[in-house]
């Protein structure tokens, strides 16, 4: 009997152990999702995953005492790996929108974007009603996608990545892509013999930029929030956000000793 008795208390112990292994909240780990090509804010250099959006949450990770583990993936299946667990963080421009909020919980926001088309010099899609029979690319999912499906008699044409849609517009498969326009940039600036301009452009500053998490996972949440709000407090959000956008100048409430840009959940 004491045989099977220690027996039993040896595999329960082993349950609990596995248990509190699998527990993102717990872990001294996280398993981040990004996307690997969207310079400046997440990409891959020289095989390290970063970007302002990664180097931010690096920093927020080293104050909350946790390490992050990035794991590139395609951004129209991240929400979805967040919820159920797969991922414990999803870390890719994500727009804190009403309809994602259903699915995911949003820290408080680290960006504001605008978003903006980008065309073929000339092309003069200047405004939402110049889009009758024109090819629109987007990434498929993105907040990109929901501006896009908003022009008028606009054929929407998804991709898994920007370099896939960039590579289409380039080639003239597309009239327009839809981009984060910090994004867009970086591409007109890595391809200076490509002819081509920003067009119908908008600012996105109600639905900010933030990390995702589990809606279940309010310790983690929590974490995130109080790095963010330590990193805004120092200045080193801004000064991230110098490094990598050197062209635009950082969200005044994310300047040193800013209020921050509040995010609400249901």
């Amino acid at each position: 009997m004491r045989k099977l008795l220690s027996t039993f208390a040896v595999l329960v112990t082993a349950a609990v152990t596995l248990t509190a292994c699998g527990s993102s909240s717990s872990a001294d780990t996280l398993r981040v999702g990004t996307l690997t090509d969207a310079p400046p804010s997440i990409y891959v250099d020289h095989g390290r995953f970063t970007g302002y959006d990664n180097e931010l949450l690096r920093d927020i990770a080293k104050r909350e005492g946790f390490e992050v583990e990035f794991v590139g993936t395609e951004f129209a299946g991240l929400l979805a790996q967040v919820a159920g667990g797969q991922l414990d963080i999803g870390s890719s421009t994500i727009s804190a929108t009403v309809a994602r909020k259903q699915t995911v919980a949003f820290t408080n926001g680290y960006d504001t974007s605008y978003t903006s088309v980008v065309t073929k010099k000339g092309a003069n899609l200047n405004g939402p009603g110049s889009f009758g029979g024109k090819r629109i690319g987007v990434v498929q999912g993105s907040v990109q996608d929901e501006f896009a499906g908003k022009l008028a008699g606009a054929a929407v044409v998804r991709f898994p990545d920007y370099n896939a849609g960039f590579g289409q517009l380039k080639t003239g498969g597309l009239d327009g892509w839809v981009v984060p326009k910090d994004i867009g940039r970086k591409y007109l600036d890595q391809n200076p013999d490509v002819p081509l301009e920003f067009g119908y452009t908008v600012l996105d500053k109600d639905t900010p930029s933030a990390y995702v998490v589990a809606k279940s996972n309010r310790d983690l949440l929590g974490k995130l929030n109080d790095g963010l709000a330590k990193a805004i407090a120092d200045g080193t959000a801004a000064r991230l956000h110098a490094q990598f956008f050197k062209q635009a100048p950082v969200a005044k409430e994310l300047s040193q000793g800013g209020p921050g840009l509040p995010v609400t959940n249901p």
